[in-house]
């Protein structure tokens, strides 16, 4: 599957589930799609709304699961058989809403980008989005990278700032992240 394609198939599960994943109480974090040898994964991170502290454990997972595989099966959004995963963010906690650039500001990520982009892969401190670009800070200098040629961005935690953010806590006293 081509790199728009994906874009657009990860946009339509989230407008078939995004709905009932927050009226469970959960903040639908990104929608990921990748496979193995056993063919299309579907995965769906998901967490606490901001500020609701504890994180989620397999038994909200598998909660999200049953309430949103009925949707999925009767908007059909993958043209073939997929294995369907609901998950935490965990360490390398995905950032793909608007509103988690911002929360996320000052936190280290890894940016890759799609295929028309020159260079493929970033590593820096999220600066926030601005005219429909992510701003990245790399070493002196704040790249402006577009939105639309990025394919996924993943949070660069140390294991403490992880753990701060499962309990609803800012990543470091204080409210930043270093």
């Amino acid at each position: 599957m081509d790199f728009e394609s994906r874009r657009e198939l990860r946009a339509s599960v989230r407008s078939i589930v995004e709905g009932t994943i927050e009226r469970l109480g959960y903040a639908l974090i990104a929608v990921e799609l990748s496979g193995d040898r056993a063919g299309p994964i579907l995965r769906l991170c998901i967490d606490r709304p901001q500020g609701v502290g504890g994180g989620v454990g397999i038994r909200d997972c598998a909660t999200v699961s049953r309430a949103i595989s009925p949707e999925l099966d009767v908007w059909d959004p993958l043209p073939n058989a997929y294995r369907l995963e609901v998950s935490s963010p965990g360490i390398e906690r995905p950032v793909e809403r608007p509103e988690d650039f911002e929360r996320f500001i000052d936190f280290r990520a890894r940016v890759r980008m799609g295929p028309a982009s020159s260079r493929r892969r970033y590593k820096g401190m999220l600066k926030g989005v601005e005219d429909d670009h992510l701003r990245l800070a790399v070493g002196e200098r704040i790249l402006a990278l577009p939105l639309a040629e990025i394919d996924r961005v993943r949070l660069d935690l140390e294991p403490e700032e992880y753990a701060r953010l499962a309990e609803g806590l800012p990543a470091a006293p204080g409210g930043h992240p270093r």
